[in-house]
């Protein structure tokens, strides 16, 4: 593991003892969860953005997915 210095403005760091206190935590292992889970989320809106771009380059056409709609119905209730 490396040792990093970062700056962090009074009220942030402020709210994020207060959520350490709660989860029985600490600063470093709280910081680290939030990088990873802010790295998940880049990667996600990373996907997204191939997806949109890709049906917006190849568009669903009419007719193309309709071989599922019998799958949809769940039956009488």
């Amino acid at each position: 593991m490396k040792t990093i210095q970062m700056t962090i403005d009074e009220p942030l760091l402020y709210e994020v003892d207060q959520v350490i206190l709660s989860l029985k935590t600490n600063r470093s292992a709280f910081i680290r969860e939030a990088l990873k889970l802010a790295l998940q989320k880049y990667e996600i809106r990373k996907l997204e953005k191939r997806h949109a771009e890709g049906y917006a380059k190849y568009p669903v056409e009419k007719g193309e997915f309709d071989i599922w709609q019998d799958e949809q119905v769940w039956g009488a209730e």
